[in-house]
C-alpha cells in the first residue's frame, strides 16, 4: 500500500504547524486580545438586530452595508473593501491569488508566523530580512532585497507582531516606489499606534492593508477582518473567498461596533495605551528585564531568566504569557499582552518575585 503522505508537498511536510500552547489561566496575557469584553451596549444592539432577522436565510452574499460602514470608518472607497472571516482569511486569499511555484514573498522576521506558513503551503519561496539589532525594521535591507530579488509580495506587519515596532510612512513609501510587486501592510494593531497607512492607498495601487476586529474592537470570538485596497485588486482577491464567508451575526456585530466605536471602543483603546506605557515603565525597573517599546497592545521583554522558566513560573501563579524564545532573534524574550490594571499589577508582582 502506498503512503498517502507522499502526495503532500515536501515543503509542507517540513513546516511546523501554527499552534498555541493549551494552558489556561485566570490572567490571560498571551494572545493580544482586548482585556475588556465588548460593551453591553454593543451586545444589546447586536442581539436586537439579530432578533429581527430570519435565521433560516443565508447572510448577504456581499455584505454591502458592512463594506460601506468600513469604508467610512477607514476613509477609503467601499468598492475597495473586502470583509472576511478574520484578517487571516483575507491574508490567505491574497496569497492564493498571487503565490505559486516560482513566486517570491518577502517578509521581515521575527513576525507573524502565518505569512511564511501560507506562502510555503502555496508553493512560494519565502525570503526573509531580519529586524535590526534594536528590533526595528531594517528598511535599507528590505529595500535592497526588493531591488535584488523582485518579490511578488512583500508583507509588513506594522505594528509588528511580536515586537511592536511600526514602519514609518516615509519608509513604507520608499518600499512602495521600489516594488514591482504588491506591498501588504497588516494593521491588526493600528488603533494602538494612532497611525495608519490608509492615506497612501490613493497614491500606491500596489498597496493592500489588512485590519481586524479581534484586537481593539474586542470581537476576537466572532472572527471579522477586512481588506482595504484598490478596487480592481480587491475584486481579484475576492475570487479566492468562499461564498458566504462571513456569518450574519459577525456581520451585524461588526456594523454595530463601527457605529459605536467613538463612544464605546475608543476610550478603551486609550486606556490600554496608557496601561501599556505604565507596564513598560514598571518592567524597566525590574532588574534582569528589558522591555522593548511597543506601538501595539503587547510588548516583548528580554529576560536574564530563561523565558520558558518565566512562562512556567507565571503559570504557577495563574498568569499566562507567550514564550516567543523560538522566534528568530528572540531567544531571550517573552511576550506579554497588556491587561487590565489589576492583571498588569499581578504580572509585575510575579515577575519581580521570579527575577528577584
Amino acid at each position: 500500500m502506498s503512503n498517502p503522505l507522499e502526495k503532500i508537498k515536501s515543503a509542507v511536510r517540513g513546516l511546523r504547524a501554527y499552534t498555541l500552547s493549551p494552558e489556561r489561566a485566570s490572567v490571560k496575557l498571551n494572545q493580544n486580545e482586548s482585556p475588556w469584553d465588548a460593551s453591553e451596549a454593543i451586545k444589546r444592539e447586536t442581539l436586537r438586530r439579530m432578533g429581527g432577522r430570519a435565521w433560516n436565510r443565508y447572510p448577504d452574499f456581499v455584505p454591502a452595508a458592512l463594506h460601506e460602514k468600513l469604508a467610512a470608518f477607514a476613509g477609503w472607497k467601499s468598492e475597495g473593501v473586502l470583509a472576511g472571516n478574520g484578517s487571516n482569511e483575507l491574508i490567505q486569499a491574497l496569497l492564493m491569488v498571487t503565490v505559486g511555484e516560482g513566486r517570491r514573498v518577502l517578509i521581515s522576521e521575527p513576525t507573524f508566523a502565518l505569512y511564511r506558513q501560507v506562502a510555503t503551503v502555496l508553493g512560494g519561496e519565502v525570503l526573509s530580512v531580519p529586524l535590526d539589532a534594536g528590533l526595528q525594521f531594517d528598511v535599507a535591507a528590505l529595500l535592497d532585497s526588493i531591488r535584488t530579488n523582485d518579490p511578488d509580495v512583500t508583507i509588513i506587519c506594522s505594528p509588528n507582531n511580536p515586537t511592536g515596532c511600526r514602519m514609518s510612512d516615509g519608509a513604507l513609501e520608499t518600499l512602495l516606489a521600489a516594488a514591482r510587486g504588491l506591498v501588504v501592510v497588516d494593521e491588526a494593531y493600528f488603533e494602538f499606534s494612532g497611525e495608519t497607512v490608509v492615506p497612501l492607498l490613493e497614491r500606491h495601487p500596489n498597496l493592500a492593508v489588512f485590519r481586524t476586529f479581534s484586537k481593539a474592537m474586542a470581537l476576537a470570538a466572532l472572527r471579522v477582518g477586512y481588506l482595504l485596497a484598490a478596487p480592481e485588486l480587491a475584486r481579484e482577491v475576492g475570487k479566492a473567498l468562499l461564498p458566504y464567508n462571513l456569518n450574519a451575526f459577525s456581520q451585524t456585530a461588526a456594523e454595530v461596533s463601527v457605529e459605536m466605536y467613538d463612544g464605546e471602543l475608543a476610550p478603551v483603546v486609550r486606556h490600554i495605551v496608557a496601561e501599556r506605557e505604565r507596564l513598560f515603565e514598571e518592567l524597566r525597573r525590574v532588574p534582569g528585564l528589558a522591555p522593548v517599546a511597543s506601538r501595539a497592545n503587547f510588548m516583548v521583554v528580554r529576560s536574564t531568566v530563561e523565558p520558558k522558566r518565566v512562562f512556567d513560573e507565571l503559570l504557577r501563579r495563574d498568569i499566562l504569557i507567550r514564550d516567543v524564545s523560538g522566534y528568530p532573534m528572540l531567544a531571550d524574550y517573552f511576550r506579554v499582552s497588556v491587561g487590565t490594571p489589576r492583571e498588569n499589577d499581578l504580572l509585575i508582582a510575579g515577575l519581580k518575585e521570579i527575577l528577584g
